[in-house]
This record gives structure tokens, C-alpha cells and sequence, in this order.
């Protein structure tokens, strides 16, 4: 746990070789928190011969920030990434070579994210999906996609969703893009109208399954009765004949 004067408490993260672009995010929020940002990204001068007591403050200082940045750095690597920086002089050179062997990571990266475009225009509603499952799938996919340094905007998902839905959506599709506009439309809007049209469609289905189920035992009943009829029409005509 990090902890700063104002008493903010965060859970650190850790890199691990996999997550360079959300890790360099997160510790550049915390060290942007802690002030010590600059300090990694442009160092600090060194005293000049004869400093000022002024100077010598401000240099005090900043070898303070220094040992905070090279702490906190320290602390959210993994084993690997500390023996690549255990000996780096400060945290500029620490935060330097960070960022170079994590260059492969980040080429890995790229094809990933290239092979996740594909499957996202590729992916469609399958025929026994509900809403809410479907919705699911693009966020989650959507979300590693953005993990990877993809942008993606609300109005990209709200298209992607009504170009991929199943067809008996089509009517409800048209309307929404006849009498909204789609820049003005969420995400999570979107999928409540959704699920509110598709939750009217089973009440519907149920409703038309249980009549076929009453019209099938009604006819299997007129049915039994027209046979149940002829035969004992039958059997009166043979009694007649042998009479």
C-alpha cells in the first residue's frame, strides 16, 4: 500500500512484463499524486561549487523526491524488472530502461490488438443470445481492446451493436435510428431499450406457445371425439344389419 500526507491510500501496481501500458498510467497518476513525477521524467542538477544555503534546500529536496520516485519504483516491479534497475543510478535512468525492455512487450502488443480488430468486426449476435449476454461479450472485448491502446467511442459500440443484432430486432433498430440521434445515445441506454423489447417479445412468444398449446388440446380433443363418435355411429349400423 502507498500512502501520501493527505492520508490517500491506493493498492500499487506491479509490473510483470505484460501490462507496460497500464502500468506506466497508474504510476504516473500515483507519482503525478506524490509530486515526484518531474523528478523521474527530467532529474534534478546537481549543487553547483559554491551553493547558496537556498540551493542547497532545493537540492535537499529533490534528492528527498528522488529516493521517494526510486522507492516507489522499487516497490511495483517484479523480480525480473528489479535486477534490470537494481543498479541505475536514479530514477530518470530507472524509468528509461523500464520503458526499453518493455518495447517487445508492446509489439506483442500491437499484433494482439490488430488479430482483437478482426474478431470485433466479425462478431455477431447468435441466434439463442439474450441482450444482456451479447452486451456483455462487446464490452468485455471492447474493454481489452482499449487495454491495448485502441480507442473506441460510445457512438463505434452503440453502431457495432444495432448493425449485429439479430433480426428480430430490425423494427427496433429502424426506430432508433429514425428518432435518435445516435452521438446522443449510451451505451448502457441503449441496452435497456434493448432488453425492455426483447423481455416484450418472449411475454409474446410464451403468450402464442401456451394458445397453440390450448388450440393442440382442443383439436386432439374434437379429434377423439369425432373418432369415438364414427365408431359408435359403426357399431349401431352393424347392430341394425344384424337385426
Amino acid at each position: 500500500m502507498a500512502q501520501s500526507n493527505t492520508n490517500f491510500t491506493t493498492i500499487l501496481p506491479v509490473l510483470d512484463g505484460k501490462n507496460w501500458n497500464r502500468w506506466s498510467i497508474q504510476m504516473k497518476a500515483i507519482m503525478g499524486f506524490q509530486e515526484i513525477m518531474e523528478i523521474v521524467e527530467d532529474g534534478y542538477p546537481d549543487l553547483t561549487t559554491e551553493p547558496t544555503e537556498q540551493q542547497r534546500a532545493i537540492y535537499k529536496e529533490n534528492k528527498r523526491r528522488y529516493c521517494k520516485a526510486m522507492c516507489l519504483i522499487h516497490q511495483c516491479v517484479d523480480e525480473a524488472h528489479f535486477e534490470k534497475i537494481a543498479a541505475t543510478k536514479n530514477s530518470q535512468e530507472a524509468w528509461g530502461i523500464l520503458e526499453k525492455c518493455n518495447k517487445g512487450a508492446e509489439q506483442l502488443k500491437k499484433v494482439r490488438l490488430s488479430t482483437m480488430r478482426r474478431q470485433y468486426e466479425l462478431m455477431q449476435m447468435e441466434s439463442q443470445e439474450r441482450v444482456a449476454q451479447y452486451f456483455n461479450r462487446i464490452i468485455t472485448h471492447t474493454n481489452a481492446m482499449k487495454a491495448c491502446g485502441e480507442l473506441i467511442s460510445d457512438q463505434n459500440i452503440v453502431e457495432k451493436f444495432l448493425r449485429t443484432l439479430s433480426p428480430c430486432f430490425d423494427h427496433i433498430v429502424v426506430a432508433i435510428e429514425e428518432y435518435k440521434k445516435l452521438k446522443e445515445i449510451r451505451v448502457e441506454e441503449l441496452q435497456g431499450s434493448l432488453e425492455a423489447h426483447e423481455q416484450r417479445l418472449i411475454e409474446r412468444n410464451s403468450e402464442k406457445s401456451s394458445e397453440q398449446a390450448l388450440q393442440a388440446q382442443v383439436f386432439k380433443r374434437g379429434s377423439y371425439n369425432s373418432r369415438f363418435g364414427a365408431r359408435n355411429r359403426e357399431k349401431e349400423e352393424i347392430t341394425i344389419l344384424d337385426t
